[in-house]
Order: structure tokens, then sequence, then C-alpha cells
């Protein structure tokens, strides 16, 4: 099983994903959230200017928000940058199309998109349809070097419904899935009963599984700390779809315990201005800190269960158990200034 790191894109990210590569991650992913980091493409190159081995992927660039040439021909710079190092990770837009109040992309489209820029960083020409019109397209000159059509570019497709799942078994991409371990193994399982069903040998499945989650130290003090700035992230997150206006949880009321806490937030949310785009202050700091005014809400119980955190030993056994059930690759997300956390998370891997 390999390990890596993602990252909400920052100009320095370089930093965090060249001590990655020292200390032996084989991929480093960047999120494509335009409102709230910087451009995942430029921070992508300055990374693959200070590396020299370890992968680096687009963790996941959303259709919508760049038309396909624009895409292959970032993608195929990238790969001149970093020969054969790059991977094209998509999906149909969770943050980066919330941050503007708008739905996921069709899986239609999706499919068309992927299509286009994997013919297009390949070389090949391909049909594309654009303001009303269908023209071919293709890179006009690559033999000058200046892009790298050569290297393969594999993809990989960030899916969680069934729909998704059958899209990334039809065109044999990687699988991305977003998860804490509870639920981790069954929602692989039935990724790969998808992947067989359409003829597809179990072996050749690439799943990674990507986290928020804090080693804990044993001491309640810095272990509070910990999972309030390393992992609630993720547990925000949770709550910030269920009070969108949008989505398939957009709406949804969750049973048991959470449901105090989830009125809790759209209390919060129903404060958020402007009234008519609430979605600007629901998505504030999505995955890269907790907000002043959520965090009281979270507790640090409910954060360990919502995310990848425990001792050393017991995340050791997670691993093994995610690479047991087929996981090829677990992704540990650094968050915004609290990156040295890394250093933690190679002391979990080595034990493995």
């Amino acid at each position: 099983m390999e390990y890596a790191i993602a990252l909400a894109s920052e100009v320095d990210s370089w930093r965090w994903v060249k001590r990655a590569e020292e200390l032996g991650f084989s991929a480093a992913w960047f999120y494509d959230t335009q409102l709230l980091n910087p451009d995942v493409f430029i921070c992508m190159a300055l990374a693959a200017q200070e590396t020299s081995r370890i992968r680096l992927g687009t963790g996941v660039l959303v259709p919508s928000n760049r038309i396909e040439p624009v895409t292959a021909n970032a993608l195929a710079t990238l790969n001149k940058l970093a020969p054969g190092r790059i991977d094209f990770g998509v999906g149909t837009g969770f943050t980066a199309r919330r941050t503007m109040g708008l739905n996921a992309v069709p899986l239609a489209q999706m499919k068309a998109y992927v299509e286009r820029v994997q013919a297009l960083v390949r070389g090949e020409t391909t049909e594309w349809d654009f303001e009303g019109h269908r023209r071919k397209i293709r890179f006009l000159n690559p033999e000058l070097g200046l892009i790298n059509v050569e290297d393969d570019i594999p993809l990989y497709i960030s899916a969680f419904g069934p729909k998704g799942r059958r899209l990334t078994a039809e065109l044999g991409a990687g699988w991305l899935n977003f998860s804490a371990m509870s639920g981790a193994v069954e929602a692989l399982e039935t990724m790969q009963a998808d992947w067989t069903a359409c003829g597809r040998d179990q072996a050749d499945l690439k799943a990674g599984i990507f986290f928020l989650g804090a080693v804990l130290s044993g001491d309640p003090d810095e272990d509070h700390k910990r999972l309030m700035k390393q992992a609630a992230p993720s547990t925000a997150v949770i709550f910030h779809n269920l009070s969108d206006d949008v989505g398939p949880m957009g709406g949804l009321a969750p049973a048991g315990p959470l449901a105090e806490l989830h009125k809790a937030y759209l209390e919060l949310h129903r404060k958020y201005e402007p009234e008519d785009a609430r979605y600007l202050g629901n998505h504030r700091g999505h995955l890269m800190f907790v907000r002043e005014d959520e965090a009281e809400l979270l507790t640090p119980d409910l954060v360990k269960a919502t995310t990848m955190s425990g001792t050393k030993d017991e995340l050791v056994s997670n691993m093994r158990t995610l690479r047991d059930a087929g996981y090829g690759q677990v992704v540990i997300q650094l968050v915004h200034g609290h990156e040295e956390a890394i250093e933690d998370w190679a002391e979990v891997f080595r034990a493995i």
C-alpha cells in the first residue's frame, strides 16, 4: 500500500510535498477550489520544480470550471515539468461548485469532458462542442516539445454514488474515496462489485482513500488541540453539506444524536449574509479550518468518531484493515497551518 498527502492548494505547498518525498510518500494531491485557494496548477508547478520522484495529482479538478483545452494544456505542461509523474483526478464538484451556489456537474457531462481531455493529452484529435457548435481540436505543434503528450497521465475519479462508481469502472479509472474509517471497507466492496460487473479484473482497480485525522499522543490537552485543528475541519464539512441548499444532502435532517447538532448548524446558516447567498458563509474555511461560530458545536469525541483519528497503534491497525480490504493508497490531508503533522503520520505509515 502506498501513502500520500492531500493539500488545500497554497503557493508554498511545495515545501510539504518536498518533505513528503523525503519521507517516502508516493503522491501529493492538490484540491481545486478557486474561491478558497490559489490556483491548483500554479501550486502543482511549483511542487514539480522542487521534487523529482513523488507523483502530483489534481484531487480533484472540476469540469465546469475550465474548458477542456485549458485543462489539457495545464496537464501537458505539468507533464513537461514532471514527466510521467502527473495524475488527472476529476469529480463532479462538491466544494468548488458549492462555493458558487451550484450543484454537481451531471455525470454525462463529466464523462464527455474526461474523454476529450484524455484524448488531447495523448496528442489526439477530438470533437468538442462549445458555444453551440461541434469542432475538432488538438494540440497543433507538440513536436516542439513545449508540452509533454508522450508520458501517460492516469485518470482517477472521485465517486460516491452508484452511477459515479459505474462510470469509474466503465472508464477503467482509479477510484478516489473520501471517508473516515466507518464505512470505508463497505464502500470499497461496493466499488469492487461495480468494477467486476463491468468485466474488469479486480486486481486492476486502483483505489485510494482520502481522510483528515490526528495522531493522538495520550496527553488530553495536546490531543484536544490536535483533534480540533487537524481533524475537525472534516467533521464540520459534514454539517456544511447538510446545511446547504443544494446537493443530495441539502435539506436532509439526520436522525439520532446528530439531529440536535444539525439544528444548531441550521441556526448558524440562517444568519449568514447575504440572505440570497448563504453558501458564501457556509463553505468558508472548507477543509482548512473550523470557523469560530461553529467551533463550540464540535466536541473532541464527535471529531474522533467522524475522522481518521486515534493513537499510533489504533491508526496502524486501521491502515492494515484498509490495505487488506484492497485500498492501494491512503491519503492524509494536511491542514493549513498544521502541516507538521506529516511527521506523525510518517511514523504511522512506517509502522504498518
